[in-house]
Protein backbone atom coordinates (compact mmCIF):
# COMPACT_ATOMS: atom_id res chain seq x y z
CA UNK A 1 0.00 0.00 0.00
CA UNK A 2 2.88 2.32 0.84
CA UNK A 3 4.32 2.34 -2.68
CA UNK A 4 0.98 2.07 -4.30
CA UNK A 5 -0.01 5.57 -3.42
CA UNK A 6 3.40 5.79 -3.70
CA UNK A 7 14.73 31.65 20.22
CA UNK A 8 14.46 35.29 19.48
CA UNK A 9 16.63 36.98 16.84
CA UNK A 10 20.13 37.82 18.02
CA UNK A 11 20.35 40.88 15.79
CA UNK A 12 18.81 42.19 12.58
CA UNK A 13 21.99 41.28 10.71
CA UNK A 14 22.09 37.71 12.00
CA UNK A 15 18.42 36.77 11.83
CA UNK A 16 15.53 37.87 9.67
CA UNK A 17 12.20 37.82 11.47
CA UNK A 18 9.41 36.61 9.17
CA UNK A 19 5.69 36.02 9.24
CA UNK A 20 3.49 33.40 7.61
CA UNK A 21 0.99 35.94 6.37
CA UNK A 22 -2.55 34.93 5.54
CA UNK A 23 -3.32 35.75 1.91
CA UNK A 24 -6.57 37.70 1.34
CA UNK A 25 -9.36 35.53 -0.03
CA UNK A 26 -9.66 37.58 -3.23
CA UNK A 27 -5.97 37.02 -4.04
CA UNK A 28 -6.39 33.28 -3.46
CA UNK A 29 -9.33 33.10 -5.87
CA UNK A 30 -7.47 35.09 -8.53
CA UNK A 31 -4.40 32.86 -8.24
CA UNK A 32 -6.55 29.74 -8.47
CA UNK A 33 -8.41 31.01 -11.51
CA UNK A 34 -5.17 31.87 -13.26
CA UNK A 35 -3.79 28.42 -12.61
CA UNK A 36 -6.82 26.27 -13.38
CA UNK A 37 -9.03 28.17 -15.78
CA UNK A 38 -12.84 28.26 -15.31
CA UNK A 39 -14.37 28.43 -11.82
CA UNK A 40 -15.66 24.86 -12.11
CA UNK A 41 -12.19 23.51 -12.64
CA UNK A 42 -10.89 25.44 -9.64
CA UNK A 43 -13.49 24.00 -7.31
CA UNK A 44 -12.97 20.47 -8.52
CA UNK A 45 -9.14 20.56 -8.59
CA UNK A 46 -9.19 17.61 -10.98
CA UNK A 47 -6.07 15.84 -12.14
CA UNK A 48 -7.13 16.27 -15.77
CA UNK A 49 -7.26 20.06 -15.34
CA UNK A 50 -3.92 20.21 -13.57
CA UNK A 51 -1.38 22.38 -15.40
CA UNK A 52 2.03 20.86 -16.03
CA UNK A 53 4.81 21.66 -13.61
CA UNK A 54 8.58 21.23 -13.62
CA UNK A 55 11.16 19.95 -11.19
CA UNK A 56 12.94 22.53 -9.05
CA UNK A 57 16.56 21.45 -8.84
CA UNK A 58 18.74 22.20 -5.84
CA UNK A 59 21.77 24.45 -6.31
CA UNK A 60 23.88 23.50 -3.30
CA UNK A 61 23.80 22.92 0.44
CA UNK A 62 21.76 25.10 2.81
CA UNK A 63 21.40 25.37 6.57
CA UNK A 64 18.02 24.40 8.03
CA UNK A 65 16.25 26.83 10.33
CA UNK A 66 17.15 26.39 14.02
CA UNK A 67 13.51 25.52 14.71
CA UNK A 68 13.73 22.59 12.27
CA UNK A 69 16.88 21.33 13.95
CA UNK A 70 15.08 21.44 17.29
CA UNK A 71 12.06 19.63 15.80
CA UNK A 72 14.32 16.85 14.51
CA UNK A 73 15.95 16.53 17.92
CA UNK A 74 12.53 16.03 19.50
CA UNK A 75 11.05 13.88 16.70
CA UNK A 76 13.93 12.17 14.85
CA UNK A 77 11.68 9.75 12.96
CA UNK A 78 10.03 12.70 11.19
CA UNK A 79 13.41 13.75 9.77
CA UNK A 80 14.82 10.34 8.91
CA UNK A 81 15.65 9.65 5.26
CA UNK A 82 14.75 6.17 3.99
CA UNK A 83 16.75 5.56 0.78
CA UNK A 84 14.47 2.63 -0.03
CA UNK A 85 11.57 5.04 -0.59
CA UNK A 86 11.09 6.65 -4.01
CA UNK A 87 12.17 10.27 -4.28
CA UNK A 88 9.49 10.93 -6.89
CA UNK A 89 5.78 10.02 -6.67
CA UNK A 90 3.81 8.83 -9.70
CA UNK A 91 0.94 11.35 -9.81
CA UNK A 92 -1.95 8.93 -10.26
CA UNK A 93 -5.62 9.88 -9.74
CA UNK A 94 -5.52 8.19 -6.32
CA UNK A 95 -2.45 10.16 -5.26
CA UNK A 96 -3.96 13.42 -6.50
CA UNK A 97 -7.18 12.73 -4.61
CA UNK A 98 -5.20 12.09 -1.43
CA UNK A 99 -3.23 15.34 -1.84
CA UNK A 100 -6.35 17.44 -2.39
CA UNK A 101 -8.27 15.82 0.48
CA UNK A 102 -5.49 16.17 3.06
CA UNK A 103 -4.62 19.72 2.00
CA UNK A 104 -8.21 20.87 2.37
CA UNK A 105 -8.86 18.96 5.59
CA UNK A 106 -5.82 20.33 7.41
CA UNK A 107 -6.32 23.89 6.15
CA UNK A 108 -9.92 23.79 7.34
CA UNK A 109 -9.25 22.14 10.68
CA UNK A 110 -6.22 24.08 11.95
CA UNK A 111 -6.56 27.69 13.08
CA UNK A 112 -3.63 30.11 12.70
CA UNK A 113 -1.79 31.17 15.84
CA UNK A 114 1.61 32.78 16.26
CA UNK A 115 4.38 30.69 17.76
CA UNK A 116 4.93 33.41 20.34
CA UNK A 117 1.33 33.16 21.51
CA UNK A 118 1.17 29.39 21.13
CA UNK A 119 4.53 28.35 22.53
CA UNK A 120 6.04 31.48 24.03
CA UNK A 121 8.93 31.51 21.50
CA UNK A 122 9.43 33.28 18.17
CA UNK A 123 9.76 30.16 16.02
CA UNK A 124 8.88 26.54 16.83
CA UNK A 125 8.06 23.70 14.43
CA UNK A 126 5.61 21.16 15.81
CA UNK A 127 2.40 19.26 15.12
CA UNK A 128 -0.74 21.35 15.77
CA UNK A 129 -2.29 18.72 18.02
CA UNK A 130 -4.44 21.27 19.85
CA UNK A 131 -5.92 22.64 16.61
CA UNK A 132 -3.69 25.74 16.40
CA UNK A 133 -0.48 26.29 14.49
CA UNK A 134 1.81 28.32 12.30
CA UNK A 135 2.48 27.71 8.59
CA UNK A 136 5.10 25.01 9.11
CA UNK A 137 2.85 23.18 11.56
CA UNK A 138 0.13 22.85 8.90
CA UNK A 139 2.64 21.34 6.48
CA UNK A 140 4.12 18.93 9.03
CA UNK A 141 0.64 17.60 9.75
CA UNK A 142 -0.15 17.27 6.04
CA UNK A 143 2.99 15.24 5.49
CA UNK A 144 2.18 13.00 8.44
CA UNK A 145 -1.37 12.39 7.17
CA UNK A 146 -0.18 11.67 3.64
CA UNK A 147 2.51 9.28 4.91
CA UNK A 148 -0.22 7.47 6.85
CA UNK A 149 -2.03 7.05 3.52
CA UNK A 150 1.03 5.40 2.03
CA UNK A 151 2.86 8.23 0.26
CA UNK A 152 6.65 8.13 0.63
CA UNK A 153 7.87 10.76 3.08
CA UNK A 154 11.06 11.13 1.04
CA UNK A 155 9.09 12.65 -1.85
CA UNK A 156 7.37 15.18 0.43
CA UNK A 157 9.83 17.89 1.43
CA UNK A 158 9.42 20.76 3.87
CA UNK A 159 10.35 23.92 1.98
CA UNK A 160 11.13 27.52 2.96
CA UNK A 161 10.06 30.33 0.62
CA UNK A 162 9.68 34.08 0.59
CA UNK A 163 6.18 35.36 -0.10
CA UNK A 164 5.22 38.38 -2.20
CA UNK A 165 6.11 40.64 0.74
CA UNK A 166 9.52 39.10 1.22
CA UNK A 167 8.52 37.32 4.42
CA UNK A 168 9.61 33.79 5.34
CA UNK A 169 6.98 31.10 4.87
CA UNK A 170 6.91 27.28 4.96
CA UNK A 171 5.15 25.04 2.43
CA UNK A 172 5.12 21.34 1.59
CA UNK A 173 6.66 20.40 -1.77
CA UNK A 174 5.46 17.12 -3.28
CA UNK A 175 7.87 15.84 -5.93
CA UNK A 176 6.07 13.92 -8.70
CA UNK A 177 6.67 12.55 -12.17
CA UNK A 178 4.68 15.55 -13.43
CA UNK A 179 6.80 18.10 -11.59
CA UNK A 180 6.88 19.67 -8.13
CA UNK A 181 3.61 20.81 -6.56
CA UNK A 182 2.99 22.95 -3.49
CA UNK A 183 0.62 22.38 -0.57
CA UNK A 184 0.07 25.61 1.33
CA UNK A 185 -2.03 26.89 4.22
CA UNK A 186 -2.56 30.22 2.45
CA UNK A 187 -4.67 28.72 -0.35
CA UNK A 188 -6.82 25.69 -1.02
CA UNK A 189 -5.53 25.05 -4.53
CA UNK A 190 -2.46 22.87 -5.00
CA UNK A 191 -0.24 24.71 -7.47
CA UNK A 192 2.84 24.00 -9.58
CA UNK A 193 5.74 25.64 -7.78
CA UNK A 194 6.23 28.25 -10.51
CA UNK A 195 2.64 29.47 -10.16
CA UNK A 196 2.73 30.23 -6.44
CA UNK A 197 4.38 33.62 -6.77
CA UNK A 198 6.92 32.63 -4.11
CA UNK A 199 10.71 32.79 -4.21
CA UNK A 200 11.97 29.35 -3.25
CA UNK A 201 14.83 29.46 -0.76
CA UNK A 202 15.58 25.91 0.42
CA UNK A 203 14.10 22.50 1.16
CA UNK A 204 14.93 19.26 2.88
CA UNK A 205 17.37 17.09 0.96
CA UNK A 206 16.37 13.66 -0.31
CA UNK A 207 19.63 11.82 0.30
CA UNK A 208 20.54 13.10 3.78
CA UNK A 209 19.23 15.35 6.53
CA UNK A 210 21.10 18.29 5.02
CA UNK A 211 18.96 20.90 3.26
CA UNK A 212 19.52 22.16 -0.30
CA UNK A 213 19.38 25.73 -1.58
CA UNK A 214 16.99 26.59 -4.41
CA UNK A 215 16.39 29.91 -6.18
CA UNK A 216 18.06 32.33 -3.78
CA UNK A 217 20.69 32.47 -1.05
CA UNK A 218 18.73 35.15 0.86
CA UNK A 219 17.51 32.75 3.49
CA UNK A 220 15.24 33.62 6.41
CA UNK A 221 16.40 31.97 9.61
CA UNK A 222 12.85 31.78 10.88
CA UNK A 223 9.42 31.15 9.41
CA UNK A 224 7.54 32.76 12.21
CA UNK A 225 3.99 33.40 12.88
CA UNK A 226 0.77 33.59 10.93
CA UNK A 227 -1.17 36.76 11.49
CA UNK A 228 -4.50 35.97 13.04
CA UNK A 229 -7.69 37.45 11.69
Amino acid sequence: MRHTLVGRAVSRAQRISARCIKTPAVMIVVASLAAFGPPGAVGAQTLAALPSSSKLAGTGKANPTPAWTDFCRRMPTECKIDPAEPAIIALTPDVWQALVAVNREVNKRIKPMTDLKHWGVIDRWDFPDDGYGDCEDYQLLKRKRLAERGLPRRAMRMTVVRDDKGKGHAVLMVRTDRGDFILDNQRTAILPWKRTGYVFVKREGQTSQAWVSLETDASPVMTAASEEE
